[in-house]
């Protein structure tokens, strides 16, 4: 048996603002973008993973969602609670330093992990928390 990922979802308050910070600063590509009864499907993903998927949608994207859960949901994002993703990267510091260059909220400089690695971690345009983390050289 063959199990992989295909997709996975990353809440977002703004598609347009969020589609800017993946694409333009983190070089992702788009895979989808499509309209689709009053919502919008916006997928990216790392060039070098074509098979994987990253769906950028509303914390409530569920239409059976209540107002107040909606509204639960898009605090909890705003506060960075919601989700947080772990990314790989070859440059830990040159990737810190192009995504603070954004004007992204840096959450932790560069720095070594004693399990291993090198990372730091940002918040996206919704609030969550991004991880960029190198393995350290042996």
């Amino acid at each position: 048996m063959d199990i992989r990922i295909s997709h996975t979802f990353i809440a977002v308050d703004d598609h347009d603002k969020a589609l800017a910070f993946y694409r333009d600063v983190l070089g992702m590509e788009v895979r989808n973008d499509v309209s689709f009864e009053g919502l919008r499907w916006l997928s990216v993903g790392p060039k070098n993973q074509p098979d994987i998927d990253i769906v950028l949608e509303p914390p409530a994207a569920d239409p059976n969602t209540s107002p107040a859960d909606k509204r639960a949901l898009t605090d909890l994002l705003h506060k960075g609670l919601l989700r947080a993703v772990n990314f790989t990267t070859d440059d830990c510091d040159a990737t810190f330093e192009r995504v603070r260059a954004s004007g992204a909220e840096v959450i932790q400089e560069p720095m070594d992990q004693p399990y291993g690695v090198r990372d730091c971690a940002f918040r996206d345009p919704a609030g969550n928390m991004l991880r960029f983390n190198q393995a350290r050289k042996k």
